[in-house]
C-alpha cells in the first residue's frame, strides 16, 4: 500500500527514512519517493515503519493514501499554505531586527551590548527557529552531518568570534532560500500532480430511481454509468447508447479526438467531448486503465536510475568529509603558522560548512527524473522506473518484432495455392478448422476469409506449436498449419519455392500430405520509414529486426524500411539468444532496447535493457511484460521517448555539474579567505534553488 509521509521536506531525511525502513524485515526494497513524498509499505508493517520514521523526525506522520490517487486535498492545501505564511512572517521580522541590529549597532556596542546582541540574537532565532530545532534534536537522536547542523554550527561559531551580524543574516538568507527552495519543490510537485490528475473525481449512476452521482470506486462490473459532455469518463467500459468524440490526449498524447459509438468500448481517463453516453461498466476503478497507469507513474521511482544512486551514496559521505576538511581548516593553520590566529582560521571553517550542503544535488536530482517521468506520461509514453530513462538516453541498438510492430498487423488472406489434387475450398476449410482455436492475427485472418461457422464438434486433438504451427485432428484427418520448420519437424515432403512471394506463408498437411499453401499479406505502418530514419539521426548504431516470419517476407521490409540488419524464421527462444548476442555487438557492451507487442514477445522484452511495448492502451499484458509502455500505436512516439529521456538526462548532468562546480570553487575560496559567509549562502541555497527550477524543465518535454 502507498502512504504519504506527510511534512518530509528534507532530502537527507527521505535517504535517512528510506536507511531505517530497510532495516525492517520485509521492507528491505524500500524506497522514499522525496518528488511526491510517498513510499509502499505493506500494511501490516505500518507500526514498525512509523517508528522508524519517528527515530529520524518525528515530525513527519505516515498517512495511508490511495495508491490510484494523485489529487491534492483541500485541507492539505491550506495547511501547507498556513506553514508557509508563518514562515514569511518569522523571514519579514528577522529582517527588521537584523536592519535595526545594523543600523543600531555602532551606538549600542560597549555600553549597551546586552541590546545589541538581543537584536541580533531575536533576529537569528526569528529566522532560524526550525534549523536550530531540527538540528539539536537530531544530534539527540543520533542524526547528525545534514544541513541543519551544518548551519548551527557555523551560524553559532559566528557569535562566538563576535561577527553578529554575519551570523543572524546568514542564518536569515539561509531561510530565505530555503523558504524560496521549498516553493520552488512544492511548485514542482503540484505541476507533476497536475500533470497527472487523470482521475475522475466521480461517476453518474443510473438506476431505477434515476441518474445518482457516486465515488468511481463503488461501482461495480455491470453497472451502467452516464457521462455528460465534459465529463471526465470514470471507468472502463462498451457504450451500450449515443455517440461522441473523446479527448484521449491525457492517456495517449494524441491531440486528435476520437469518435465513439454504440459497440466501441473506451478506457477511464479520456474526456468527453460533445454527445451523452451511456456505458455498461466492464472493469472495477481498481482494475482500470487510468488507475493502472497512475500507480504505475507513482511507483516510477522505485527504480532509482544509476546517477541518483551514485548522488544518494555521494552525499552521505561528502558532508562528514567537509565537517572533518573544516576542523583541520579551524585548527591545523593557526597551529603550524606563526602568527595566525584561530578566529580568522574558524570564521573560514565555518563558512566552508555554509558551503558544504548537498542540498542541490540530493533534491533536483530525482526531482528531474521524476519531472521526465510526469512529462513523457502527458504525451502517452509511460516509463516504469528513473533507470530506463538512463539505459534509453544512452540507447546503442534499436531492435523491433515485426508483426504488429513495423506492420499493423492486420492480416488479409491474398492468395490460396493447393497443390497434390486439393481444391482452393478444401485447403481453407481445413486451415480454418485447424486454427479455430487460435487467437493468433494469421489465425484469424484464416478464419475470417474462410466465412462460414465452424462445428467445434469436428475437432480434435489440437496442439499449438510454439513458432511453428498449429496441428489438430478434422473429421479423421490429421492436419498441419504453419510454417516449413513445422514440415520440416514432422518430415512432411513438399517442393518448396518462395521466391518473390511477399507476405506471410502457411503451409497446409492433410494426413502426412502437403496440400499447399495460403498466403497472408500484412501492411507496413505508415510511420515505420520516417521512425527508423530518426532514430539513425539520433545517433542510434544499429536498427535490428527480429521475427518468426519467413526469410522473403522479412527481407522485403527491412529493405522497404531501411534496417540495417533482420533475422526471420526466429522461434521465442531464438529472439532471445540474437538479443543476447546483439547487447555485445563488436566486442563492446551495448544498451539495447526491444520495441514489440507487449503480449507475444514477453521473454525477449525482458531480455532487453528497456522492453518497449507498443500500444498498451487497454492491454495488462503489454503494461506487465514492458518497462515502458506506448499508449498508441504510433511508432513515432519511440524517436520522441529517447529524446525525451536525453532531455531529462542533460538537465541532471547540469544540475550536477553546476552544482559540484560552484561549491568545489566556493570551498576553495572560503578555505583561502576569499569568499565570505554571504558568499557561501548564495553557493548552498542559490544553487539549490536554480538546480530545483531547472528541473521543473523536464516537465515540459517537447
Amino acid at each position: 500500500m502507498i502512504y504519504e509521509l506527510k511534512n518530509l521536506d528534507c532530502p537527507h531525511c527521505a535517504a535517512k527514512i528510506e536507511d531505517e525502513l530497510k532495516k525492517i524485515d520485509g521492507l528491505s526494497d524500500a524506497t522514499v519517493n522525496f518528488a511526491s513524498k510517498t513510499v509502499r509499505i505493506n500494511e501490516d508493517l505500518e507500526e514498525k515503519a512509523e517508528e522508524a520514521i519517528k527515530k529520524v523526525d518525528p515530525n513527519i506522520k505516515l498517512i495511508s493514501k490511495k495508491s490510484s490517487s494523485f489529487s491534492h486535498h483541500t485541507n492539505d492545501e491550506d495547511e501547507e499554505r498556513d506553514t508557509f505564511r508563518t514562515k514569511l512572517f518569522r523571514i519579514i521580522f528577522s529582517f527588521l531586527f537584523l536592519i535595526a541590529g545594523i543600523i543600531l549597532s555602532p551606538k549600542l556596542h560597549g555600553r549597551f551590548e546586552i541590546i545589541e546582541y538581543s537584536l541580533f540574537v531575536i533576529s537569528y532565532i526569528l529566522a532560524g527557529k526550525n534549523v536550530l530545532k531540527s538540528a539539536f534534536s537530531n544530534i539527540f537522536r543520533g542524526q547528525i552531518f545534514d544541513e541543519n547542523f551544518l548551519m548551527t554550527i557555523a551560524t553559532l561559531g559566528a557569535f562566538a568570534i563576535h561577527q553578529l551580524p554575519e551570523a543572524a543574516s546568514v542564518m536569515l538568507f539561509y531561510c530565505i532560500g530555503e523558504y524560496l527552495q521549498s516553493l520552488a519543490v512544492n511548485r514542482s510537485r503540484k505541476s507533476i500532480g497536475d500533470l497527472m490528475d487523470i482521475r475522475p473525481d466521480y461517476a453518474n449512476l443510473v438506476t431505477d430511481k434515476g441518474i445518482i452521482r457516486v465515488l468511481p470506486e463503488t461501482i461495480n462490473i455491470g453497472d451502467t454509468i452516464f457521462i455528460r459532455p465534459g465529463e471526465k469518463i470514470p471507468l472502463d467500459g462498451e457504450v451500450v447508447e449515443g455517440a461522441s468524440y473523446l479527448d484521449t490526449s491525457t492517456l495517449t498524447g494524441e491531440s486528435v479526438p476520437r469518435s465513439v459509438e454504440t459497440g466501441d468500448k473506451i478506457m477511464a481517463g479520456m474526456i468527453n467531448m460533445e454527445g451523452t453516453l451511456k456505458v455498461k461498466v466492464e472493469k472495477t476503478f481498481e482494475d482500470s486503465s487510468v488507475s493502472k497507469i497512475l500507480e504505475l507513474v507513482q511507483n516510477a521511482s522505485s527504480r532509482k536510475a544509476k546517477t541518483e544512486q551514485i548522488i544518494t551514496k555521494f552525499a552521505r559521505y561528502y558532508t562528514p568529509l567537509v565537517v572533518l576538511a573544516a576542523a583541520a581548516i579551524a585548527l591545523i593553520p593557526p597551529v603550524i603558522i606563526p602568527g595566525e590566529s584561530f578566529s580568522k582560521w574558524i570564521y573560514r571553517a565555518l563558512t566552508m560548512l555554509v558551503i558544504s550542503c548537498p542540498c542541490a544535488l540530493v533534491i533536483s536530482v530525482p526531482l528531474g527524473y521524476f519531472g521526465g517521468i510526469g512529462g513523457a506520461s502527458r504525451k502517452g509514453i509511460l516509463v516504469k522506473g528513473a533507470n530506463f530513462i538512463d539505459i534509453l538516453a544512452d540507447l546503442d541498438i534499436a531492435v523491433f518484432d515485426k508483426t504488429g510492430t513495423l506492420t499493423e498487423g492486420v492480416f488479409k488472406v491474398s492468395r490460396i495455392v493447393p497443390v497434390n489434387g486439393f481444391t482452393q475450398e478444401e485447403l481453407l476449410r481445413f486451415a480454418a478448422y485447424a486454427e479455430a482455436y487460435s487467437n493468433h492475427p494469421i489465425s484469424r485472418s484464416i478464419i475470417e476469409a474462410y466465412g462460414k461457422p465452424i462445428n467445434d464438434s469436428e475437432i480434435k486433438g489440437y496442439k499449438e506449436i510454439a513458432g511453428r504451427g498449429v496441428m489438430a485432428k478434422v473429421k479423421d484427418k490429421q492436419i498441419l498449419a504453419g510454417n516449413e520448420k513445422l514440415l520440416k519437424s514432422e518430415e512432411i515432403e513438399a517442393n518448396l519455392d518462395n521466391k518473390g512471394i511477399v507476405g506471410t506463408v502457411v503451409h497446409i498437411a492433410i494426413d502426412d500430405r502437403y496440400a499447399g499453401y495460403i498466403l497472408i499479406a500484412d501492411k507496413i505502418r505508415q510511420d515505420a520509414a520516417k521512425t527508423i530514419k530518426e532514430l539513425k539521426n539520433l545517433g542510434i548504431k544499429k536498427v535490428v529486426m527480429l521475427t518468426g516470419d519467413a526469410k522473403e517476407t522479412a527481407e522485403n521490409v527491412a529493405k522497404e524500411l531501411g534496417i540495417d540488419e533482420y533475422y526471420a524464421e526466429l522461434l521465442p527462444e531464438e529472439k532471445v539468444e540474437k538479443l543476447e548476442e546483439l547487447k555485445y555487438y563488436n566486442g563492446s557492451r551495448n544498451n539495447t532496447a526491444f520495441i514489440g507487442d507487449g503480449i507475444n514477445d514477453a521473454p525477449v522484452l525482458a531480455c532487453a535493457d528497456v522492453g518497449i511495448a507498443m500500444g498498451g492502451l487497454g492491454s495488462d499484458a503489454a503494461i506487465e511484460a514492458a518497462d515502458i509502455v506506448i499508449m498508441e500505436d504510433a511508432l513515432s512516439k519511440i524517436p520522441q521517448a529517447v529524446k525525451m529521456a536525453r532531455y531529462t538526462k542533460k538537465i541532471i548532468m547540469q544540475n550536477i555539474t553546476g552544482a559540484l562546480g560552484v561549491k568545489l570553487i566556493f570551498l576553495a575560496m572560503g578555505a583561502l579567505g576569499i569568499a565570505n559567509m554571504w558568499e557561501a549562502v548564495f553557493a548552498d541555497v542559490g544553487v539549490a534553488l536554480l538546480a530545483v527550477m531547472n528541473s521543473i524543465r523536464t516537465l515540459r518535454v517537447k
